[in-house]
């Protein structure tokens, strides 16, 4: 049995637990509802005689990054739903007892669930996100700049939260561990916003604020960046909107959340490694 074995294994898991099934038909539903909303709004701005181009990619990619701004949420949902069971139920229930006393080392177990559930999430994001685009596409010939780009970044969110989780299991019981995680994710969220208000303000405070918190949690700093990337130039210099970033990241944020992801895995590994089950 090895690492790729676990990440089957995991995989079929969570089929079996109808929550794949079930993220996969509410992201279909969104689909729906997001293509119909869309033709109509795009049908009614060309009616008014909106058709300047910058009027246009205005409109297309606003409504876009709305769309965008769900799949992560829903991205990030997902990562802590198939997740936050996966070790510290089968602690509870005893089954992991099982699975360590096959010759399978602890840190195989622990990185075959992560890449089963990394890949489960990945595909699911960059399904809705391909999706979106092609909605955008085929209604309005729009599509943003920088898209493979911005489509990774937004895994990348979801692949923190989805570390995350995977390390709390290691100590924490099920509800314990989805409530620290996701009230880590709600605390990136305002101090993402603390940071962009800050910057529009020229409030240094604020933004050091919002940087401090980013190290701790870059969830909302990949998004941000993503955001920034999918937007033409010129929609930067319009400030601040619910769903896009007047200001983003650099590259080498986007390395730290990297490492911060393997190093996160890292001492998941250890702390179940240590662990008396």
């Amino acid at each position: 049995m090895s690492i790729f074995t676990i990440a089957r294994l995991t995989f079929l898991e969570a089929q079996r637990r109808k929550l794949l099934w079930a993220v996969l038909l509410m992201g279909l539903a969104f689909l729906i509802l997001y293509a119909v909303g869309f033709y109509f709004t795009y049908r009614d701005f060309s009616r008014q005689g909106a058709t300047l181009p910058r009027q246009f990619f205005e409109m297309a990619n606003v409504l876009l990054l709305m769309g965008l701004y769900v799949v992560n949420f829903l991205g990030i949902v997902l990562a802590v739903s198939i997740s936050v069971d996966t070790i510290a139920g089968e602690i509870t229930s005893g089954t992991i007892q099982t699975i360590v006393s096959k010759p399978l080392r602890r840190w195989q177990v622990v990185c075959g669930k992560w890449l089963g559930l990394a890949v489960m999430l990945s595909a699911f994001v960059i399904l809705m996100c391909t999706a979106l685009m092609a909605i955008v596409w085929f209604i309005a010939r729009y599509m943003p700049p920088n898209a493979v780009q911005g489509t990774a970044l937004i895994v990348l969110s979801g692949l923190v939260l989805l570390t995350l989780s995977i390390l709390g299991g290691t100590r924490l019981a099920t509800l314990a561990n989805g409530v620290v995680v996701f009230m880590l994710y709600g605390l990136a969220f305002v101090a993402g916003w603390i940071e962009q208000i800050g910057a529009f303000v020229r409030n240094a405070t604020a933004v050091d604020i919002g940087i401090f918190v980013s190290l701790l949690m870059p969830s909302e700093a990949m998004w941000k960046r993503a955001a920034y990337l999918m937007q033409p130039p010129f929609m930067r210099d319009l400030g601040i909107t619910p769903f896009s970033s007047s200001s983003a990241p650099n590259d080498a944020m986007v390395a730290y959340t990297i490492g911060y992801i393997v190093l996160t895995l890292g001492v998941a590994l250890h702390l179940f490694q240590r662990r008396d089950l």
